[in-house]
């Protein structure tokens, strides 16, 4: 049958764990985000250093080849949002780490209103309530391309669809809060 799959770790950990400045960034970076660990992170942090790191080696190089992988990583960073159509190849490394975290499914509920709190989101993800472009999906470190921004919603056998389920949070049309929300802002 042959040999399992051998999982390779898809991040790379700090060089040094114990410094004062990083630990507290990645600490609101968590809060903020409503990662589950440092290790989601770490590989958005991954991510974004192979990015990074391509752009660099791309940059001196001035071949046919090069210039083809230069169209299709700048193509790529475009259709994220990372970068705007008239950037060029040298903004790849002004990509920060919250432009990033902000292209993650958990993130973008929570910014188009379909979750309260980034855990609830977290939690509709898991549970397979939320599909993106027609499919399920369950990574809610999942990076949405700019034009899935429309085509995220939650999943019609599921019980969030409706919009009178009381964990939706709805927005009223003149910018007020709904009932629900407005008892969680109060504290209710």
């Amino acid at each position: 049958m042959g040999d399992p799959k051998k999982h390779r770790k898809k991040y790379s950990a700090p060089r040094h764990p114990w410094k004062k400045e990083r630990i507290e960034e990645e600490r609101e970076l968590v809060r903020q985000y409503g990662t589950k660990n440092k290790h989601e992170l770490w590989k958005m942090n991954s991510k974004l250093k192979k990015f990074k790191e391509q752009a660099k080696l791309l940059i001196t190089q001035s071949t046919a080849q090069a210039a083809k992988e230069k169209k299709q990583l700048f193509d790529k960073l475009c259709a994220y949002g990372f970068l705007d159509a008239d950037a060029d190849l040298g903004d790849v490394l002004t990509i920060s780490m919250k432009d990033v975290m902000e292209r993650r499914l958990q993130t973008r509920l929570v910014r188009l209103a379909l979750a309260r709190t980034v855990k609830q989101a977290r939690q509709f993800i898991t549970h397979c309530h939320v599909k993106v472009a027609g499919k399920v999906i369950t990574s809610p470190s999942y990076l949405v391309k700019v034009t899935e921004d429309t085509q995220i919603s939650f999943v019609e056998s599921s019980a969030l669809f409706s919009t009178e389920h009381p964990e939706r949070a709805v927005v009223a049309i003149k910018g007020e809060p709904a009932k629900g929300a407005r008892k969680a802002e109060a504290g209710e």
